[in-house]
This record gives structure tokens, C-alpha cells and sequence, in this order.
């Protein structure tokens, strides 16, 4: 007889694959919103499949929802996710996760002048961004803003701290 755990398997860093973050700005109505971007190149031992369900159990696991649910991180101070942004980078950190990436000046003024950022965890893998190349706006703007993308993702309105206080 065999039988089937209900426990989720413990994370493993290399199922989530190669994580990078992309910060970029955008037009809203009150004026630039400043966008984190992490996503999954998908080359997990799984592979785009395995690095989304690692992603999914990432985020699940520190009490972060996946789908159209906004979390308003400045009301859940006990929330594993910070952002960091000092000499011109932005850093994201949760447990099995610290990245960081150089911010363009239009995303640290709009960071600077709101407080927080729109971090947008993407599930679903994106293996045409690599880390060490620019993407073209039209291919950032298909994928972030895709239904599938934006369906399948967490959101969080992360405020931004800075060393200085």
C-alpha cells in the first residue's frame, strides 16, 4: 500500500532557479510608480514548471498570496519582505532570498517620492530576461503585463528604507 504526504517538501534555493529583479517606472495617475520586478529564468531542476512551483511555495510559505490580492506591506510590519534602496540599488529581502539590482534614476525620484515600491513577484518563469542584458520595453511590457503574468503573481506595495532612516 502506498500513501501520499499532504506536507509540501522542504524549498529547495535550486528549484527556484536562476532570480533576478528589475526595477523600471511607470505612468499611473497620480503620477510615476516605481516597479520591482522578481521573476525565474526557469532553469531550476525543474524547469520553468519547477521553478514556478518552488516560487509559489516560496512565497506561500511567508504568508505572501499569489493572485490579485494587493498586500499594503506598510500594514503588516511583520511581513518577511523588505526593500532596501541605497547608492542607486534596490535590494529585496526575504528568507531563501536577498537580491538586488541598479535602479534607474526616474524609479529611485518615484521611490523617493512615494515611499514604496509596486514589487511584483512573478510565478511564472521569464527565461528571455537575462540578469546581464537590457530588456527591450516592448518585451517588459508583454510580460508584466500579461494576465497570465499578473494573475499568477504576488503584488505588494513594499515601503523603502534606506540606511540613512
Amino acid at each position: 500500500m502506498t500513501s501520499t504526504s499532504s506536507q509540501m517538501s522542504p524549498l529547495r534555493a535550486v528549484d527556484l532557479g536562476t532570480l533576478a529583479v528589475m526595477a523600471f517606472s511607470g505612468e499611473a495617475p497620480d503620477g510615476d510608480m516605481p516597479y520591482l520586478l522578481a521573476y525565474s529564468l526557469g532553469d531550476g531542476e525543474g524547469g520553468p514548471e519547477g521553478s514556478a512551483s518552488a516560487i509559489r511555495q516560496l512565497l506561500t510559505d511567508n504568508g505572501i498570496p499569489v493572485g490579485e490580492t494587493l498586500i499594503d506591506g506598510s500594514k503588516h510590519p511583520s511581513l518577511p519582505l523588505t526593500l532596501l534602496v541605497e547608492g542607486g540599488q534596490a535590494v529585496v529581502r526575504m528568507p531563501h532570498l536577498n537580491a538586488q539590482c541598479v535602479a534607474p534614476p526616474e524609479w529611485l525620484a518615484a521611490v523617493g517620492e512615494r515611499g514604496y515600491a509596486y514589487f511584483l513577484f512573478a510565478t511564472r518563469a521569464w527565461p528571455v530576461a537575462q540578469p546581464d542584458k537590457p530588456v527591450a520595453p516592448e518585451d517588459l511590457t508583454a510580460f508584466a503585463g500579461d494576465e497570465d503574468t499578473l494573475l499568477s503573481a504576488a503584488h505588494v506595495l513594499l515601503p523603502a528604507r534606506s540606511l540613512r532612516g
